[in-house]
């Protein structure tokens, strides 16, 4: 194509941004102006199919920076994605398809939800290690059913965050070759200059995480083609950094930082689109040569889909066709539940039911934060990553959650991500993503309460169930044994739009009596009631036990009480107000103990008998002593 048709695509982009931005009054500007011409050019080497976005084989692209949503929707306007120029002119309003930042299922072709800065650049690397794994089972050397990039476009903004280091450094790591982070270095951010905040060298940093790195004019249309093309070739991950310039092809706000979060003005938006040869007057213009072009995506999308599935139904080995069929289906019947009959610690049981689930499931794939053998998350006997199912992130929670976050929906696989419950601090913003996203991803976080024991407060979770119960989507299981531990993991795997996460004791804990058929799924039970009873009792995980030890000192005190266990808050808070009623009678006293803060409780209970302090290092029968919770200690302080 040649250079001046080019530049005529990247101002379309340029002024449709720009369009977008001031009709809204609202957005970001800059960003999309100084990309227009690398998305051009990589619009030439993506192979993806508009008509049928869920291709497994397309190629996936991840705007970091998701604030340039005016590149982003101008593009997916131009490939043919189903937007309309009239979903452009309704950009930031309410109810549109063209929301602030991109968002995974609201607008066709978005691969993931971004926005906070650094989280795209792990979903890329999530999005490269499913592709390698996928790649692994199904790939012959006569047969690649699995040979698809994955871009990234990010800016200098997602490589200060600190996520960026751990996923570049794990996606360097196993050598992700399909893997192409393109750098909108415009040493640009909110306050001005990025001399003010930073000054390492971005290059060596790359090379030190064994990337290859290739610096270019992001306005040279020849450079940006000749460095795509090379990357494409080259057996590791490769960072091309683009030097661009902040709202390229503005009259007098080109490079400023002033122009990255405001719209630039009708005068200076009339003004530019004079200086590049385009109708001043006219506003969400594309020429008819312009679409034409970019619509090209859709034929030679749908070719290359076609060509594809051919390639599938001619594999040489049958096997290969089972396999992709298996890994394609999940069956779920097909998993062999454990059973137990013992006292056990949760973390415990729930490793027995994670190689269940993956035994039986192809696509079932996860890892650690180095804590395989303490959270019990190692999948026996079945490999290391690409080729086996355990992926070892390293200490690198943030990434970790973002790059299972884009594994989950790369499509075949499901996907897990374990560490102890108090570093899923360090989740929290991909784990609000997914909640945000409806992206089943499943979180195994051990350690649960106090009961860490020795290690004290540092290592001690007490805020973090009611952080978690209080996210939108999210569904917090927190078993009292390995019963109900099979009972959730059966519940979330058939909630296909939210992630769920198991919170698992290290201590062992008593097998509770049997859960009514179907109750865990209602997310709290009866599990034992008494005729006229004057106290409700409510508790979820290793309190449960408590709760009947105190039921039990109540019985012997005269008194009686029912006891509800509550593995899924969330669930239960769902269920109607008839269902609530029949477990959490209103007519008793209803006490929630839980060895956490455990303020959401007051929603049910008329008092609460939780944490008012972090913990201490002690071992954890002193430590549940030390706090108050014993069974004696309860039942006189609620029958006071």
């Amino acid at each position: 194509m040649s250079n001046v048709m080019r530049q005529k695509m990247a101002d379309t982009i340029r002024f449709l941004s720009a369009d977008m931005v001031q009709s809204a009054n609202s957005g970001h500007p800059g960003a999309p102006m100084g990309l227009a011409d690398i998305a051009t050019v990589l619009s030439e080497h993506m192979t993806h199919n508009p008509k049928n976005p869920n291709w497994l084989n397309r190629d996936r692209i991840v705007f970091s920076g998701g604030h340039a949503t005016g590149l982003i929707y101008s593009l997916y306007y131009l490939w043919g994605y189903g937007l309309q120029i009239e979903d452009l002119k309704n950009f930031r309003q309410l109810d549109s398809k063209t929301p602030g930042h991109p968002e995974f299922g609201h607008t066709e072709g978005i691969e993931i939800t971004t926005g906070p800065l650094g989280q795209g650049v792990a979903n890329a690397v999530g999005f490269a290690m499913a592709s390698k794994f996928c790649a692994a089972q199904l790939n012959s050397e006569t047969a690649k059913l699995i040979d698809h990039n994955v871009y990234c476009l990010c800016g200098d903004g997602d490589l200060e965050e600190g996520i960026s280091y751990e996923a570049c450094s794990i996606a360097g790591h196993n050598k992700l070759e399909n893997l192409v982070l393109i750098y909108d270095s415009n040493r640009i951010t909110i306050e001005g200059s990025t001399d003010l905040s930073i000054s390492e060298d971005i290059t060596k940093r790359f090379e030190s995480q064994q990337w290859e790195v290739i610096e270019i004019d992001g306005h040279d249309f020849e450079e940006i083609d000749s460095a795509i093309t090379k990357a494409k070739e080259i057996k590791k991950p490769v960072l091309i950094i683009a030097n661009t310039t902040i709202a390229k092809g503005a009259d007098k706000m080109e490079g400023s930082h002033k122009s990255h979060g405001a719209p630039l003005g009708d005068d200076e938006i009339a003004t530019s689109k004079k200086k590049a040869g385009f109708d001043p007057e006219l506003k969400f213009h594309v020429d008819e040569d312009v679409l034409v072009r970019f619509r090209c995506a859709i034929e030679s999308g749908d070719l290359a889909e076609r060509e594809w599935i051919h390639s599938h139904k001619t594999l040489p080995l049958v096997e290969q066709n089972e396999a992709y069929s298996a890994l394609m289906n999940a069956d779920y019947s097909r998993i062999q539940w454990p059973t137990f009959d013992k006292a056990d610690a949760t973390r415990n049981t729930n490793g027995k039911i994670l190689n269940a689930i993956a035994t039986a499931i192809p696509g079932f794939i996860g890892g650690s934060a180095d804590l395989g053998p303490s959270n019990k998350s190692t999948l026996n006997d079945m490999g290391i990553f690409p080729k086996g199912k355990n992926i070892y992130f390293g200490i690198r929670e943030h990434a970790m959650g973002a790059i299972s976050n884009a594994m989950s929906l790369y499509g075949p696989l499901r996907t897990f991500a374990a560490t102890f419950f108090v570093f899923s601090d360090y989740m929290k913003p991909a784990c609000r993503i997914a909640a945000l996203s409806g992206i089943q991803n499943f979180y195994i976080w051990t350690h649960d309460s106090i009961g860490v024991g020795e290690d004290g407060p540092t290592h001690q979770p007490i805020e973090h169930l009611s952080q978690f119960r209080a996210l939108p989507n999210f569904y917090v299981y927190r078993p009292a044994d390995g019963s109900e531990n099979v009972e959730c993991w059966k519940k979330a795997l058939d909630m296909k739009k939210s992630p769920s996460a198991f919170v698992c004791s290290r201590q062992n804990l008593a097998q509770i009596p049997a859960a009514i058929a179907g109750s865990v799924a209602n997310g709290g039970y009866l599990i034992s009631e008494d005729a006229n009873a004057e106290f409700t009792i409510i508790a979820s995980g290793s309190e449960v036990e408590l709760a009947l030890n105190v039921k039990d000192e109540l019985n012997a005190n005269g008194k009686k009480a029912n006891v509800v266990s509550v593995p899924c808050y969330d669930l239960l808070i769902e269920q109607d107000k008839s269902y609530i009623d029949s477990i959490i009678k209103p007519n008793t006293k209803r006490v929630a103990i839980e060895a956490a803060r455990g303020l959401e409780w007051y929603r049910f209970a008329d008092e609460v008998i939780g944490m008012d302090s972090f913990g201490a290092s002690a071992p954890a029968g002193l430590l549940f002593k030390k706090f108050g919770f014993e069974a004696k200690a309860i039942v006189e302080k609620i029958t006071a």
